[in-house]
């Protein structure tokens, strides 16, 4: 095989394992993503519930006070009660009586429900931090996975790059500005196989004067419909 064909293909090689890394740290990384965005939305329903016991407190005390000052104008209302004398002012009492002790049984009732609200959103908050907990725990472990996969990760890139190094040193200036030409449009499928007489870039069918300069592997050649750079595949070779 031509050297600088072999090399090409090598580097093309090293080319897509180092494209390759970033998504396979993406992909590492997601995982942990998933599990704080679980923990970040349980704790988002924590601060939810919370300000809804908030509220539900304020409105409770509202209704307390508001009952403290009808249970003060009953008393003052049995009082007056005592002074009275016509029959109008007796109805008039009796009339205001009978309003404001609907106002506490409605203010009494407010009160209970109010309390029923703050004791189940209390409740869902215990439950939620016991989930935030867990999810907690499992963050971390995750974690710890992926910092050590990450780790892997970057120690085979640095084995990859000090190769791809070692290749460009040897290479030919001009072979590797051609290749980097191809590259910037074509990607990690600047070098591509040549399978059953098609070019495994744009999967055109090659003539059979470029076929076989690729089979002769004695020359760099190239797809005359998409330029990219080709290489006889194994099975071809030794058909």
């Amino acid at each position: 095989m031509n050297k600088y064909l072999e090399q090409l293909i090598a580097l093309s090689k090293l080319d897509k394992e180092i494209d390759d890394f970033a998504p396979r740290i993406a992909k590492v990384e997601k995982m942990l993503k998933l599990s704080l965005d679980k923990e970040r939305e349980l704790k988002l329903q924590v601060e939810t519930f919370a300000a809804d016991i908030a509220d539900a407190k304020l409105k409770k005390g509202k209704n307390e006070a508001h009952l403290a000052e009808l249970s003060a104008k009953l008393k003052d209302i049995s009082k007056k009660s005592a002074l009275v004398k016509t029959a109008k002012e007796i109805k008039a009492l009796q009339l205001e009586e009978e309003i404001s002790k609907e106002q506490c049984d409605f203010a009494n009732d407010e009160i209970n429900r109010l309390d029923k609200i703050i004791g189940l959103k209390q409740t869902n908050i215990t439950t939620l931090e016991e989930k935030i907990a867990e999810a907690s725990s499992e963050s971390e472990s995750i974690k710890t996975s992926i910092d050590s996969q990450i780790q892997a990760i970057e120690e085979e890139r640095k084995g990859v790059y000090q190769a791809k190094e070692e290749l460009l040193s040897d290479m030919s200036q001009k072979i590797l500005t051609f290749y980097e030409k191809i590259r910037k449009w074509a990607g990690n499928s600047t070098v591509v196989p040549v399978k059953k007489q098609a070019c495994y870039g744009c999967f055109m069918r090659i003539n059979d004067k470029t076929y076989a300069g690729v089979m002769k592997q004695d020359d760099i050649v190239t797809c005359p419909h998409c330029g990219r750079i080709l290489y006889k595949e194994i099975e071809e070779a030794k058909a």
